[in-house]
């Protein structure tokens, strides 16, 4: 197997991306907040004390995306054309989904990860003063779209993915 963030050495270089032709590709990511009932309650009832928990981990969740070039050495510094985050309240805690979208010559699936990422660090942020025990998890690729391999989709009954 040819890994292409090698060199004939072994060392890590960045692909050169410069003759691929600019596709439509998306990405979309998911984690989860594990947080006790008392917590979940107060993001119900809107008590956080440090105010509207899912708004700013949404706006945090979308800087993420944008900034994952700044995180990640290897990655590719891409246009992020579009990005969604939204943020679900369960009895278990938070739902965090995140979908990046570019017209670009690489994919988006480490944005769409690092958005959920994020989102979910802001909304532990949000939350650590109510509980120490929340816990942010599950954080995984859920689908791509676009570019040389085509479409992917997580197979919902394994670990792994499908095409």
């Amino acid at each position: 197997m040819t890994f292409t963030h090698l060199d004939d050495a072994g060392h890590a270089r960045m692909v050169d991306v410069t003759e691929k032709t600019p596709t439509v590709r998306s990405a979309t990511a998911a984690g989860t907040v594990l947080a006790p009932p008392p917590v979940v309650a107060a993001l119900r009832d809107g008590t956080v004390p440090k105010g509207d928990v899912l708004a700013v981990a949404r706006i945090a969740g979308i800087a993420g995306a944008k900034r994952t070039a700044e995180l990640l050495p290897l990655a590719h510094v891409i246009g992020v054309h579009g990005a969604t985050v939204d943020l679900t309240v369960t009895d278990d805690g938070v739902e965090i989904t995140a979908t990046v979208r570019t017209a670009d010559r690489t994919g988006v699936e480490m944005e769409a990860l690092t958005a959920v990422s994020v989102a979910g660090l802001a909304t532990v942020d949000m939350l650590k003063g109510l509980d120490k025990s929340i816990v942010l998890t599950d954080i995984r690729l859920l689908a791509k779209s676009g570019g040389k391999s085509g479409d992917w989709y997580r197979d919902p009954a394994s670990a792994g993915g499908s095409r």
